[in-house]
């Protein structure tokens, strides 16, 4: 292939320069992605969805997949670059935003107990998922670290952070997706179960406040963390949501370490004869996101303008959501077989019964 043609079918890949030329190729895919996006908000705001665990996120790449099989295909064509900004563009925007939830004084409301048990939870449960998915349920690594993302951290909001920093492909997101989808939903029904069980055998100490620490330390999603921890009470919720912030807010550390991590691959690869290495690769919304951490922690936003600012970081992450949606293939997902959820399963008991022994432990 010439230089050339090879230039032609690079350039045709990507929105064309100028502010016309951008909206012209990129605006129907967005638009197309916005409104899925949007009607997952307004679904997730339904009572039945809310009490349910159901996210603005699960709720767009589920529409996004129910488009993405039927009527995406027939539109595909000129739908492609606007959805592959969503994926990209938006979607870093929106990790970077998602630190205006946060600040450092959150750290306090779960001391430095909460702090450990929280590390602990995610460097333990992406290790097994590191080595279980890849020796015993010979995964590729990016699923299995996708995986280990979602039940580590914070749920698809982390599998799609963690996305790019990996490269992954579309299918390997939505079936980490989908398995933070399944046992997160269990755990909403399992948690004020077990509640029941810890005051008859006292195993977590600290009554609702230290089994909220135990929830919003083991749960995947946010809202499933809600959903579990109201059913306990509203001070087990109260310190769940918390400890669950303080979790999301190792995400960007998170990142940092895995791009280092691959970065001392290459490199070793290169050393040894075996691959071409390359430089570290930052992935700058990760220090976005602390950036906006920390702006948070240091100014008093107005609430009505924090409001704001979470609802548009929700809807650009929801509208990255339904662009993944619409690019995977139900085929793609049922190729990947039982194996990821396999996998996702094991997590999901070291979540509930290794969670339980370190806070525990720590507690």
């Amino acid at each position: 292939m010439s230089n050339s043609s090879a230039t032609s079918i690079a350039a045709a890949g990507r929105p064309s320069q100028g502010k016309a030329g951008f909206f012209r190729q990129a605006g129907p895919g967005l638009l197309l992605a916005t409104a899925i996006g949007v009607a997952a908000m307004r679904l997730a705001g339904w009572e039945f969805f809310a009490s349910r665990g159901f996210s603005a996120l699960t709720l767009a790449i589920v529409l996004g997949m129910l488009v993405g099989n039927t009527v995406y295909p027939r539109i595909a064509a000129p739908s492609a670059a606007g959805v592959g900004v969503a994926k990209q563009t938006l979607l870093r925007a929106g990790v970077i935003l998602y630190g205006l939830r946060l600040t450092w004084q959150d750290i306090g409301g779960v001391g430095a107990a909460g702090v450990a048990i929280d590390a602990v939870m995610l460097l333990s449960t992406f290790g097994l998922a590191w080595l279980v998915g890849t020796r015993v349920f010979k995964l590729d690594r990016t699923s299995a670290w996708l995986i280990g993302a979602g039940g580590s951290i914070c749920g698809a909001a982390a599998v799609m952070a963690t996305a790019p920093v990996l490269r992954a492909k579309a299918d390997q997101v939505a079936v980490a997706v989908a398995t933070v989808v399944v046992f997160g939903t269990v755990s909403m029904f399992l948690y004020p179960f077990l509640y029941e069980l810890n005051q008859q055998w006292g195993l977590i100490p600290g009554g609702t406040h230290g089994f909220g620490v135990y929830v919003g330390s083991t749960v995947h999603e946010v809202a499933q963390v809600i959903a579990a921890a109201r059913a306990v009470g509203t001070e087990a919720a109260d310190t769940a949501v918390i400890a669950k912030m303080v979790r999301v807010m190792m995400l960007a550390p998170f990142l940092l370490g895995l791009s280092a991590w691959l970065a001392w691959e290459c490199a070793r690869g290169k050393a040894d004869g075996k691959g071409e290495g390359s430089g570290l690769c930052i992935p700058w919304f990760a220090v976005g996101f602390i950036a906006m951490v920390v702006f948070n922690s240091l100014v008093s936003i107005p609430d009505w303008l924090m409001s704001a600012a979470i609802d548009f970081d929700t809807l650009l992450l929801a509208i990255a959501m339904a662009a993944l949606g619409l690019t995977t293939h139900v085929g793609a997902i049922r190729r990947a077989g039982l194996r990821p959820l396999l996998l996702a399963g094991l997590l999901f008991v070291w979540l509930v019964g290794g969670g339980a022994l370190v806070n525990a432990l720590i507690g």
